[in-house]
């Protein structure tokens, strides 16, 4: 070997301690916790926000596109609105008609982090996204599609992109292409990026630095941390507490592979006008039988974003969603129980998900073994087993109020068997934070649930 070369250590063991120690620190060099939501609403009073719904026909810069009725925005650019046509080979339905959001490009979701007094802080936006209920939520550093931070629109400089699009402005601490909501984006990811800041960072009026511990006291509160940075944070380095498993990590992989392998799935773009099970009218986009979500239209004044004033459409949910993970302890090792789930809009057909993720109004009609595994038991849960709960909203950048209840539920033999039904798997949170090192593992709701976890919001 040439002595000029220099070899690293492959593993950075130092940075999970880094880590476990923002997670613990729950006082930082900034922001007092219990400043955030007086700071929030300063910032919320500091520019003009205001979201109205419209009808279709004024939508400036959309249209539905005369030959197939996809919503498109006049450049080409951002997202497109379309139909899907889904066929799986397991399930009680095995074949469904709707609405998707397709939005090929790829974005960053970054939280750039500095060490203040020996403690790693993340530097965090107030952004308004027009979908959140609140409008103002705690979101990464950098949430933005290319079309954004390439300025497509035409508007200001997204801050601070530059420590993730320039190479040697900072050094990744973690990096990799995460999926969104596949029930509602066709085939869409974001770099979900870490990054350490090697110089001084001038602050910004809507930003702040919080440490990883304050973050997890934040999330114990209803939509103050938007889904954005959730992702993020759930991806954070920390190290492994859990050196046994009922499964190891290769029979782990082995199950998901074998999960991924099984699901035929057929998810095929048609035309939106027309669309199997869907009415459309002037004002939205609906399921005939009143269930599942509506696809709407808003007007949108936002002082602080790079262009102040937009319109464009977004999909609107029926009914708040319940989405939980059921856990028990081994051998003394808290395990959650995973479900290998398929979603029309995913890459690689099945990812890994909560144990439970479903809106309850949407299975209100059904009833006996027809109704989706162990959401009753969630449903039904005493307190006393409820070891965290918290209401949070979707993406408010393309979901118009879409809220979730988030749950970890303790359960016993009888509720969640050690041998689990077909698509249920018993992982520990180390096992699943260590696959989100790579691409396209665990889905969007069960990378909340584990930020959850790595800020220290709930312990299990």
């Amino acid at each position: 070997m040439d002595p000029a070369t220099r070899l690293r250590p492959r593993h950075d063991r130092a940075l999970g301690n880094r880590m476990a120690r923002s997670a613990a620190a729950t006082a930082g060099a900034g922001l007092r916790t219990e400043e955030i939501g007086p700071w929030l609403a300063e910032r919320r009073g500091a520019h003009r926000f205001q979201v109205d719904r419209i009808p279709f026909a004024r939508l400036d810069g959309w249209s539905f596109e005369r030959t197939t009725g996809d919503i498109r925005h006049r450049t080409g650019r951002f997202f497109t609105v379309e139909g899907l046509h889904v066929k799986v080979s397991e399930g009680p339905v095995r074949e469904w008609h709707q609405p998707i959001i397709r939005q090929p490009e790829v974005g960053i979701l970054g939280i750039l982090v500095k060490e203040f007094d020996g403690v790693l802080h993340c530097l965090m936006q107030a952004k308004m996204e027009p979908g959140n209920p609140n409008l103002l939520q705690l979101s990464p550093t950098v949430q933005a599609t290319r079309s954004n931070y390439t300025k497509a629109h035409k508007g200001a400089d997204v801050k601070y992109v530059e420590y993730f699009t320039e190479p040697g402005r900072g050094r990744v601490l973690s990096d990799a292409l995460q999926s969104e909501h596949g029930s509602w984006f066709f085939r869409k990811s974001n770099r979900n990026m870490l990054v350490e800041a090697l110089d001084d960072v001038p602050l910004d009026d809507d930003f702040c630095w919080l440490t990883l511990g304050q973050i997890g006291e934040l999330l114990r509160r209803d939509n103050v941390v938007n889904m954005d940075a959730r992702t993020v944070l759930a991806c954070a380095p920390l190290p492994a507490t859990d050196a046994y498993a009922l499964h190891s990590d290769t029979e782990l992989l082995s199950w998901f592979t074998v999960e991924r392998a099984r699901h035929d799935v057929s998810a095929e773009r048609v035309p939106l006008a027309g669309l199997t099970g869907w009415v459309r009218d002037e004002h939205s986009i609906r399921h005939e039988a009143g269930r599942y979500f509506d696809v709407v239209a808003v007007a949108v004044q936002a002082g602080s974003r790079e262009v102040t004033g937009w319109t464009q459409p977004l999909i609107e949910p029926r009914g708040t969603g319940v989405t939980a993970f059921l856990f028990r302890r081994f051998g003394g090792v808290p395990h959650l129980l995973v479900h290998a789930r398929v979603e029309g809009g995913f890459l690689d057909t099945v990812e890994l998900g909560p144990t439970v993720q479903y809106t309850p109004e949407n299975y209100a009609h059904v009833t006996g073994s027809a109704r989706p595994p162990f959401l009753d038991t969630v449903l039904g849960a005493d307190r006393s087993r409820v070891r965290y709960e918290a209401l949070h909203s979707e993406e408010g950048g393309r979901f118009l109020n879409a809220q979730s209840r988030y749950l970890f539920v303790e359960a016993d033999e009888h509720e969640a068997p050690l041998d689990p039904p077909a698509g249920y798997r018993w992982a520990t949170p180390g096992q699943l934070t260590g696959l989100l090192r790579h691409n396209h593992y665990l889905n969007v709701q069960a990378r909340t649930l584990l930020s959850c976890l790595t800020t220290g919001a709930v312990r299990l």
